[in-house]
């Protein structure tokens, strides 16, 4: 998302990811043609991270990431930026729903977010789907 401000180094990052993300949370990555396309990074009752690279957008792959946290949870929430469309029609069309719309200034980056929360409905849940 090229409008995000940038606020931290690559070096920054990898520390990032290597002593709490990965540490913290399960990770899934998905492949085409011997490459990470994509990953989901989850704890229970959260998504942490959803990425798709834009190379491969477009072709399912977050949805089948989705799949790993759902079957894994009976309730997830998450928080994505209110600028990401692409994010919101993703969640919204996998059932997630808005919770809370925030003007960003509890996060880091400054960015009205929105929290979102999926539970599975009736029929997901008695298997009548």
């Amino acid at each position: 998302m090229p409008h995000m401000p940038v606020l931290h180094t690559p070096e920054e990052d990898l520390v990032f990811y290597t002593n709490i993300v990965f540490t913290n949370a399960e990770i899934w990555l998905i492949e085409q043609a011997d490459t990470v396309a994509g990953f989901i990074a989850f704890r229970p009752g959260w998504i942490d991270h959803l990425y798709i690279h834009p190379d491969h957008q477009g072709r399912g792959l977050g949805s089948q990431l989705l799949v790993f946290a759902k079957s894994a949870n009976h309730t997830l929430n998450l928080w994505t930026f209110q600028c990401n469309p692409r994010a919101r029609h993703f969640y919204e069309k996998h059932g997630f729903r808005v919770v809370q719309m925030t003007d960003g200034m509890d996060n880091e980056e400054r960015q009205p977010d929105v929290l979102y929360t999926w539970t599975p409905d009736e029929t997901t849940a008695t298997g009548n789907a």
